[in-house]
């Protein structure tokens, strides 16, 4: 039975697309729902579906970014992108290694979709170098998303007995620990009671990347990136001593740099 995921970070949307999907091909198996590109990424790892469906646009990390990993630690899934905009990179969908839904979807349209996934899946071709061109000419073309809403520019941590005001700027890292979120600037340490997924909603999403399920980092904090053998990642810090581990499927973020 071939699966698929599906990566929307609207409840209702996502339950709509899954309902549709299920109704244009009965055979194919939801095997996870997703509310935003980390849960992707992990279920793409996990999974290895045949197919995923990605909307390109969600907090943090974004179906383009999903993608891209997708290529790398997944080659065999085809991608679906789901959109709201149709002015820009349509050109890069129609060469045939992506496909591409408009929001409000229509079941024809989903329909053709199908077809299309299934002579790509009977074909047997890998489509992963495609799909990473693709991306890239997508992104090329994408408006430099603003955030939805004024991003966070301070946080209120307790240190000791103390409450600190820290400016968002300041924070080289957020890590979950336990029930809080460890917030380490320069100066140390300071516990927040925020979860690592809420603060991605009101973090500026062009400064602030997830690394790790439970790793936050400003980019403006990152001396140099490496890369192992295994193809993980390593971050070294400017102002602090440790450096973060990057897990594999989020070192596409970093791929441009």
């Amino acid at each position: 039975m071939p699966k698929a995921i599906v990566a929307e970070d609207e409840q209702l949307l996502r339950a709509e697309l899954v309902s549709l999907v299920r109704k244009a091909w009965p055979e194919l198996e939801v095997v996870a729902e997703c509310d935003d590109g980390a849960e992707a990424l992990d279920a793409i790892d996990v999974h290895h579906p045949d197919v995923a469906f990605l909307d390109i646009r969600m907090p943090g990390i974004t179906g383009l970014e999903v993608a891209a990993a997708a290529a790398e630690a997944s080659p065999g899934t085809q991608v679906v992108f789901v959109t709201a905009y149709n002015q820009y990179a349509i050109d890069a969908f129609e060469r045939g290694a992506v496909d591409y839904l408009l929001k409000p979807i229509s079941p024809e349209r989903l329909a053709a979709t199908v077809a299309r996934l299934k002579e790509r899946m009977a074909s047997g071709a890998n489509r992963a170098d495609a799909l990473a061109s693709v991306v890239e000419q997508i992104r090329a073309h994408l408006p430099i998303a603003e955030p939805a809403h004024e991003a966070l520019q301070w946080i209120t941590a307790s240190v000791g007995k103390e409450t600190r005001l820290i400016m968002v700027d300041d924070v080289a890292y957020f890590q979950a620990d336990s029930k809080y979120t460890v917030v380490m600037t320069a100066e140390g340490e300071a516990l927040i009671r925020k979860p690592i997924r809420e603060l991605l909603d009101v973090l500026d999403p062009r400064h602030f990347k997830q690394i790790h399920r439970s790793t936050i980092v400003n980019m403006k904090a990152i001396a140099a990136i490496t890369r192992d053998d295994s193809g993980r990642g390593t971050i070294r810090l400017k102002t602090r001593p440790e450096t973060l581990p990057v897990s594999l499927t989020f070192m596409p973020v970093f791929k441009g740099m």
